[in-house]
């Protein structure tokens, strides 16, 4: 078995919409070149049979045994190259569905590890599960229905060459005939796709509705809100309901004028056709093969109709899938190098030393966090790292040195182990010392396999305290040049807290290592706390130094207790 597609999806072409179908296209010319000749041949071999079906009755009029037994062998050879070139034409196509897909796949989820932070302040919850769940089955499809719609069109074409040589008024009323069938549904696909567009939107909204009450349920119910929300998620879904009830009635409308417009073409042909047949116009068997043709033109015209349907739909499709791929980073690297040493952010103030275990305790916990993310470069500031701009570093030098761990990070699906040395380069030693550093080996002890346990998603089993604990042990685990913990004790209790404020200083003795805390009992273990106040270093010094000298500090810390 070959892998679909191949392990570099590479560079596509974002310019339009269509210009990121035609680059698919090309990625994969030679299965879709394929599949596309042996789709026509297919279709070439249908639009045979109702003239070989013709040649054959008109032997049996004429009592020609031979003739007979000649459009008989040739019609059952039709039939035999009808399913070699029917499963070839299906391999082919679920070949080229599967590399468009899938390709669109590579390239967005490598876009949005490549956008990290940036994906989710651009883009909903909702937009983003919604490419993944149907755009990219969209532009899957608009490549699988070329092979088919090359293919439909060259049986049209053939069809309508034998029509007019046998009988020229039935044949120019085949001609005219279907195109205007097929034009007669074509006003109903612009309101069926603009109600597809809405239905969309709505279930992309209430997917992002259903992610931020699974996010907060916690919370929701600490407060009361649970009901309330469900209710709001109850409204919406409804609206979704009432969207897809409005496609769905669009949809009929058009399936019922694609069989009923046929139909009446098919008696039209078949009254006019008699009529030519009883004058000897035409003999009965090219009667049987016009009423044949009508009905057989039927499909390669419900083809085009299709692929003009999911063609639209692949290209709307592509308008948003490019939208995530021309997104950029909101903050870029340089060539230059560091050896390291002070991490400064100017703005501030704040000056995290080298080997030192620093804590940023600041009264409103959105200024430590910003701070944590300019030092971890997730957001612009003058920031040097030793002697140079940490703006001048390549990016992935930065993300491989200095680590910013926060409460947002998720666990992963697979085993445990693999999910917290996610490097694949700890020791059994160095596993057990940063869950013993992180509190966390009375976690992995009560899975019934240990470390070989398999992790739902997003940890789903596991409480908020035991995540944040285990999230602690992956982040130890990485071992960082920089470590900047952002709140890690925030949903563990205080006998947890304090036992991981000790450990943590030892583990990490004599590495850079910053926590955004305010927590007593985690700043008293730590060598330097800096208080931050309007976004500005205040106070620094030892914890129990600041208790004594900065009112300030000391109430937030103490949550304004004597």
């Amino acid at each position: 078995m070959r892998s679909l597609p191949e392990a570099d999806p590479g560079v596509p072409d974002i310019r339009s919409p269509l210009r990121y179908l035609w680059w698919t296209a090309r990625r994969q010319a030679s299965p879709l070149a394929a599949g596309i000749a042996f789709a026509s041949a297919w279709w070439m071999v249908q639009a045979l049979v109702p003239a070989v079906l013709g040649k054959g009755i008109d032997a049996v009029r004429a009592q020609d045994t031979d003739a007979l037994v000649t459009w008989s062998a040739i019609l059952l050879a039709l039939g035999l190259g009808q399913a070699v070139t029917g499963i070839m034409r299906h391999r082919f196509a679920v070949t080229n569905w599967l590399a468009a897909a899938y390709r669109t796949v590579q390239l967005t989820a490598r876009q949005a590890a490549r956008l990290g932070a940036t994906l989710p302040k651009r883009l909903s919850t909702g937009e983003v599960v919604s490419v993944g769940n149907s755009d990219i089955a969209h532009i899957g499809s608009s490549m699988d229905i070329l092979l088919r719609g090359t293919g439909a069109i060259l049986a049209i074409v053939t069809v309508t060459i034998y029509l007019i040589t046998t009988s020229l008024p039935l044949g120019l009323l085949v001609l005219f005939g279907v195109p205007l069938m097929a034009l007669a549904v074509g006003p109903l696909l612009r309101p069926l796709h603009r109600r597809q567009k809405r239905h969309r939107e709505l279930t992309g909204d209430l997917s992002t509705r259903a992610a931020d009450i699974v996010s907060g349920l916690r919370v929701l119910r600490g407060i009361g809100g649970e009901q309330v929300f469900a209710e709001r998620y109850r409204e919406e879904s409804q609206r979704v309901r009432h969207a897809g009830v409005r496609v769905a009635g669009v949809e009929s409308l058009l399936e019922g004028a694609q069989v009923l417009l046929p139909g009446v073409l098919i008696a039209i042909v078949t009254g006019i056709g008699a009529s030519f047949a009883a004058a000897d116009q035409i003999s009965p068997g090219d009667l049987v093969a016009f009423y044949t043709y009508a009905v057989f033109l039927i499909g390669p015209m419900r083809t085009l109709t299709e692929a003009a349907d999911k063609i639209t739909k692949g290209h709307v499709a592509a308008r948003r899938v490019i939208r995530i791929l021309a997104m950029e980073p909101e903050v870029d690297g340089g060539t230059g190098t560091s050896e390291g040493g002070v991490l400064r952010d100017s703005y501030s103030g704040v000056t995290v030393q080298p080997g030192v275990l620093t804590a940023i305790a600041a009264n409103a916990p959105e200024d430590a966090i910003a701070v944590a993310d300019r030092l971890g470069r997730y957001s612009d500031g003058d920031v040097t790292f030793g002697a140079v701009p940490l703006a001048s570093l390549p990016i992935a030098e930065v993300r491989s040195r200095i680590l910013v761990a926060d409460n947002g990070a998720r666990l992963f699906t697979g085993v445990l182990r693999a999910e917290l040395d996610v490097r694949g380069e700890a020791s059994d030693e160095q596993v057990r010392e940063a869950l013993y550093a992180a509190c966390a080996e009375d976690i992995v002890d009560a899975l019934p396999d240990g470390l070989d346990a398999q992790v739902a998603e997003a940890g789903r089993e596991f409480s908020g305290g035991q995540q944040q604990r285990l999230r602690l042990a992956r982040a130890l685990l990485t071992d960082p040049e920089v470590l900047i913990l952002v709140e890690p004790t925030s949903a563990v209790d205080a006998h947890s807290e304090a036992r991981i404020a000790e450990r943590l200083a030892k583990a990490r003795a004599g590495k850079t290592t910053l926590i955004c805390t305010t927590s007593p009992l985690v700043l008293d273990r730590t060598d330097h706390v800096i208080y931050i106040e309007g976004g500005r270093v205040l106070a620094e010094g030892p914890h129990r130094h600041l208790l004594d000298t900065a009112p300030e500090y000391a109430a937030t810390v103490t949550r304004g207790e004597d």
